[in-house]
């Protein structure tokens, strides 16, 4: 976060930003994508957005960190509840989206794809 200094406003958001993968840059440096932030009328910081598959990985790393364990590890009941987590944040709109979720819960699309179903009949 080289060029940005330690403004109040800046240490507010820079978690909502951490938490979505983002990066902060000085907005001189923001290109057409990110979004710059103002306050008071100037321009303060300059929010780079990852793209939505990086944004999966953060997510699931997040969720890894957060279980305090690899997500393969959990019970069927704790991947359950990820896939819930993951579907109501968009994770499944994502291209490849139930492969890579898959993936990281050491099931296969087929058991992910159930447990979204369970979900929907219950």
């Amino acid at each position: 976060m080289s060029g940005i200094g330690d403004e109040p406003f800046i240490a507010a958001v820079k978690p909502l930003v951490d938490a979505m993968g983002g990066e902060l840059l000085p907005p001189d440096e923001a290109g057409p994508d990110d979004v710059v932030l103002a306050w008071e009328g100037a321009d303060v910081v300059a929010v780079r957005l990852p793209q939505l598959a990086d944004s999966l990985d953060h997510i699931l790393a997040a969720m890894e960190r957060k279980k305090g364990k690899p997500l393969a590890d959990l019970d069927r009941k704790a991947k359950q509840e990820v896939v819930r987590i993951l579907e109501a944040r968009g994770a499944f709109s994502v291209r490849h989206g139930v492969e890579t979720v898959a993936s990281a819960l050491g099931v296969s699309r087929f058991t992910v794809y159930n447990y979204l179903n369970r979900e929907k009949d219950a």
